[in-house]
């Protein structure tokens, strides 16, 4: 069974940073699964953020946070993590992460049951 926990989202003012962790147990991080993070906005479908593979040596970004945001992986500590800079209020969102058996297939599909998310507000 793959469990995440997301933390360390807040308020921040536009051009500042955050850096989300996730945590897992259970199987996600035995079972060599690449992780992603994943975002929804109030009235928006969720969508796909960054991911990156089980030896971090493969990583994807959507177009709106390359050269903004960074995700990387302790699999020692079980966590992903990603840093963002920059910060935009659009990209205000509950930030979610889970597990998928490959970076090509972090969009599609999705391990473990989506979790509480950690709140990012982005003020103007």
């Amino acid at each position: 069974q793959v469990q995440l926990e997301e933390s360390g989202g807040g308020l921040v003012q536009a051009g500042g940073s955050l850096r989300l962790s996730c945590e897992g147990s259970g199987r996600t991080f035995s079972s060599r699964y690449a992780l992603g993070w994943f975002r929804q906005a109030p009235g928006k479908e969720r969508e796909f953020v960054a991911g990156i593979s089980w030896s971090g040596g493969s990583t994807d970004y959507r177009d709106s946070v390359k050269g903004r945001f960074t995700i990387s992986r302790d699999n020692a500590k079980n966590t992903v993590y990603l840093q963002m800079t920059s910060l935009k209020p659009e990209d205000t969102a509950i930030y979610y992460c889970n597990a998928a058996p490959s970076v090509a297939t972090i969009t599609t599909i999705h391990v473990g049951p989506w979790g509480q998310g950690t709140q990012v507000t982005v003020s103007s």
